[in-house]
């Protein structure tokens, strides 16, 4: 996600640190939204602010990391024990701010609808044109798992991808090597776009398919910082680098969270001897990839050019993803004016997205009903085999 990619319960916990007393800029921002005097989104936006503005001063590795990975067990137990204790021990004021980010996760919700609920509408701008569909991978078509190298996914959601392949031109779009996604896959016939879109290759079927690499010359440099961040890190326990071909993830899932902040250390005193690489964060991961400008949005980009589609007005890509790397492909698509970006996420989240899907299971289920869809004799969509330049 991007940086306005704030869950409205960590919002509540920094915004409490913003808050020393009454006067505090997240309390007026919200006394004046109370009175009418600015747009929900506004008060959104000046509070996630508030909320940077109180982590750029005094905030740890270990802060930064837990704020970038929220996690469904975390909000239910440490998280939301912190936001109680916050609110009994501020002034009666303050719930205010707890009322109105309630209603600001609301909105949210209500901006960004389900896909699901909001399927008819869907299938109706789908109407006479041609879909286009890229999916990522890791909590989008496999559940997240504590361990990365596990992170299978399903029989029936493989069988759900087949059938959406078999009408409409499909990628992957992943942050994992892309041999590694499309081994987890399993599915000749699609698109692979791996390290965040730095690695694409079009079905294997095709001898004269799309290939796309853009990093090539950083590929002894990402080898030789591999080595250097399995050396470093192999003193956490529960660390494990993974090495993506064109970039490098640092998980931290299974380390034990005291730890975080002294990972964080380690893998910043490597990566600043490279200053053509760059350190992202993700869900329970540290991210190093080569500072261009290539991302999951030019990814798609690329491939939709590949496919022949660039300048037609009569397709309809719909990119579904969890990650704050994917709000790259969403913004795309919003800039477009043409296409549909569906976060896949359990909470209300700041997005690029147009909808909402929460985990999944939930995008098994829209798989399947555009499949059904097309079947319907009223469909006129456009079914589509993929095709290469």
């Amino acid at each position: 996600m991007t940086n306005q990619d704030v869950v409205v319960s960590e919002m509540g916990i920094s915004v409490g640190a913003a808050l020393p007393g009454p006067g505090g800029p997240a309390l007026f921002a919200c006394r004046s939204a109370a009175a009418g005097a600015m747009s929900m989104r506004q008060t959104y936006l000046d509070l996630a602010a508030a909320a940077k503005a109180a982590r750029s001063a005094s905030c740890t590795w270990a802060e930064a990391m837990r704020a970038s990975s929220p996690t469904r067990s975390s909000r239910s137990a440490a998280d939301v024990d912190e936001f109680t204790a916050w609110v009994v021990s501020s002034s009666s004021s303050v719930v205010v701010v707890v009322l109105l980010l309630a209603t600001v996760g609301a909105v949210l919700a209500r901006k960004h609808p389900s896909a699901l609920s909001k399927f008819e509408q869907i299938a109706g701008a789908s109407k006479g044109k041609k879909i286009v569909m890229f999916l990522d991978y890791d909590g989008t078509l496999s559940p997240i798992v504590a361990d990365p190298d596990a992170a299978y996914m399903s029989d029936a959601m493989r069988a759900a991808v087949r059938e959406v392949a078999k009408r409409f031109p499909t990628a992957i779009v992943s942050g994992r090597c892309r041999d590694k996604v499309r081994n987890f896959v399993g599915l000749s016939e699609l698109y692979y776009a791996g390290s965040h879109g730095m690695d694409i290759k079009g079905p294997s079927s095709n001898p004269e398919s799309v290939l796309c690499q853009p990093a090539s010359e950083f590929l002894p440099m990402i080898d030789e910082v591999y080595k250097a961040l399995v050396e470093k890190t192999k003193s956490t326990p529960g660390a494990k680098v993974e090495n993506n071909k064109f970039c490098l993830s640092v998980h931290f899932r299974c380390v034990d969270e005291k730890r975080w902040n002294a990972l964080g250390e380690q893998v910043k005193a490597v990566i600043k001897e490279y200053p053509k690489l760059k350190l992202t964060q993700g869900r329970k991961v540290l991210e190093i990839r080569p500072s261009i400008k290539w991302d999951k949005g030019k990814a798609l980009e690329f491939l939709f050019e590949s496919l022949g589609f660039a300048n037609s007005s009569d397709v309809l890509p719909v990119y579904i993803g969890d990650d704050r790397t994917d709000e790259d492909a969403f913004k795309v698509l919003r800039k477009r004016g043409q296409g549909l970006g569906i976060l896949v996420s359990k909470f209300p989240k700041e997005t690029n997205a147009s909808y909402s899907l929460q985990d999944p299971a939930e995008v098994m289920e829209f798989l399947l009903r555009l499949v059904e869809w097309t079947r319907k004799p009223s469909s006129s969509s456009m079914m589509i085999r993929p095709r290469v330049s």
